[in-house]
C-alpha cells in the first residue's frame, strides 16, 4: 500500500454504530391498521405489510414504528393503545379493508389535530368522508421489486407531514373546527401506583385462569368420595406420596389452599378426609362432608 493509500484510508470516515441512547431519542411513530386476518387478504398479509412496508419506511424516517400487538405483550389494553395515539409524535393510518377499529382510533388521533399520514391499498376505495385528505396508496401484492419504491413513497409522506406543523391532512383543519385540549399528564402517589399494579396482575392472572381448561364440579355424596378414594402409587421411592383429591392430585407435604389462603401441608388423605398441618404446628381434619372440603386446592387463587 502506497503513502497516499494510506493516507486516504485513514481520512475514511469510520461505520458509526446506533447507541441505546441514540435509539432511545427517535421519534414515536405509532401504526393503527388491521391486525387481524381479514376477508379479501392472505393470512399474515397486514404483518408482511407492516414488516417489510411501514416499519423499514418510517426507520428512513427517523422514527421507530409501534404497533399495538408488538408492543406491550398480553398487557395492552385500550387506554395503552389510545394513550400512544395521542402520545405519539406521529402516526400512520393504514385504511386498507375499511377496518371499523382502525378508523375509530384515527377518529381520536383526528381529535387532536395530531399530524397523521393515511395509507391504503389500491385496491380500497377511498373513503367518503375522508377523500379530501391526502392519502399515499400502495400496492397490496407486496412485490420485491416495487417495495423499495413503496417504501420510499411512504417515507416522503412521513418527511412531509413532519416538516408541515400546520397542515396535519386533519378533517378538524378542513372544518375549521378547534381541536380537543390535551389531557395533562396526571402523577400518580405511590399508593395508587401500587393499587394499579396490583389490579393489572390480578387482570393477568385471570387471564391465565380462563384460558387453561375449565373444570366443571360435580356434586358428590359421601358414599361417593368413600368409594373413589384412590392413592397414587410414585415410581420414584424419592417422590412424596400422593393422593387424588377432588379430582386434583396432591402430594404429601404440599401446600393446601381454601379460597385463596394457605391453610397448611397435606399430611394425609383416606376414607375419613383430609388432614392438614396448619402453621401454628396442628393438625387438623376436615371430614368429606365439612363445607371446605370441596374447595380444596394446591392453587394459590
Amino acid at each position: 500500500m502506497t503513502q497516499k493509500d494510506k493516507n486516504q484510508s485513514s481520512a475514511d470516515p469510520k461505520p458509526v454504530l446506533t447507541s441505546e441512547k441514540e435509539q432511545e431519542s427517535k421519534k414515536t411513530c405509532f401504526v393503527i391498521m388491521p391486525i387481524a386476518d381479514m376477508d379479501g387478504y392472505e393470512p399474515g398479509h397486514f404483518t408482511r405489510v407492516y414488516e417489510h412496508l411501514i416499519k423499514p419506511a418510517c426507520s428512513k424516517a427517523g422514527y421507530i414504528a409501534h404497533r399495538a400487538d408488538l408492543v406491550a405483550a398480553s398487557n395492552y389494553i385500550i387506554i395503552d393503545i389510545l394513550r400512544k395515539i395521542v402520545e405519539s409524535d406521529l402516526v400512520i393510518c393504514d385504511l386498507s379493508g375499511r377496518n371499523p377499529n382502525v378508523l375509530y382510533e384515527l377518529g381520536v388521533r383526528q381529535a387532536f389535530n395530531l399530524p397523521t399520514v393515511l395509507i391504503k391499498d389500491q385496491i380500497t376505495p377511498r373513503i367518503f368522508d375522508i377523500q379530501g385528505l391526502r392519502c399515499a396508496d400502495y400496492r397490496h401484492n407486496l412485490r420485491i421489486d416495487e417495495v423499495q419504491k413503496e417504501q420510499e413513497n411512504i417515507r416522503a409522506a412521513i418527511i412531509e407531514t413532519a416538516e408541515k406543523p400546520n397542515d396535519f391532512n386533519s378533517m378538524i383543519q378542513l372544518l375549521g373546527l378547534s381541536p380537543a385540549p390535551l389531557p395533562s399528564r396526571v402523577e400518580l402517589s405511590n399508593d395508587t401506583s401500587v393499587i394499579l399494579q396490583s389490579l393489572k396482575n390480578i387482570s393477568s392472572r385471570l387471564a391465565d385462569i380462563e384460558a387453561a381448561p375449565v373444570r366443571i364440579p360435580v356434586k358428590r355424596t359421601l358414599s361417593d368420595f368413600l368409594g373413589t378414594i384412590q392413592t397414587v402409587t410414585v415410581p420414584s421411592e424419592d417422590e412424596p406420596e400422593s393422593y387424588i383429591v377432588n379430582g386434583e392430585q396432591m402430594y404429601k407435604g404440599e401446600r393446601i389452599y381454601f379460597e385463596g389462603k394457605d391453610v397448611g401441608t397435606l399430611i394425609n388423605y383416606d376414607a375419613s378426609g383430609i388432614t392438614i398441618a396448619t402453621h401454628d404446628g396442628k393438625r387438623k381434619k376436615y371430614p368429606h362432608n365439612h363445607p371446605k372440603f370441596s374447595t380444596f386446592t394446591t392453587l394459590p387463587f
